[in-house]
């Protein structure tokens, strides 16, 4: 797996802060840092932890919800392209789960994600 740059709000603020202190503590005294850009700064941080905050709940409502359609479907029918099939395959489904985040099925021998489903029958 790739290593990312990105980093999570609680970090990049740590660091800000980090940074912030040290450029206080060596600021020229006869020209200090510019107060209305460092509290500019300061709002903007708050508004990406807001932002990531929320779209942490976000996910977790997506995959509440996921996990709901997927309880949904014990007991039906669904269909499904197998891999390197052309025909659709039925199966009935028996059980639902997570699965590395993802709200999964089970359908007879196999565990389908969602997004492979193609039609559903009681």
């Amino acid at each position: 797996m790739a290593t990312t740059a990105i980093q999570d709000a609680s970090t990049i603020q740590a660091n800000y802060m980090k940074l912030l202190v040290t450029q206080l503590q060596n600021q020229n005294p006869l020209e200090p840092m510019n107060n209305d850009q460092m509290a500019s700064q300061l709002a903007q941080l708050s508004q990406l932890q807001q932002m990531e905050s929320m779209n942490s709940t976000f996910a977790k409502v997506l995959s509440s919800q996921q996990l709901s359609q997927a309880t949904a479907l014990i007991g039906k029918s669904v269909a499904y392209l197998p891999e390197g099939a052309d025909t659709a395959t039925w199966a009935r489904v028996t059980g639902a789960g997570v699965v590395g985040g993802e709200a999964v099925v089970q359908a007879g021998q196999v565990t389908l994600t969602l997004d492979r489903i193609q039609a559903i029958a009681d």
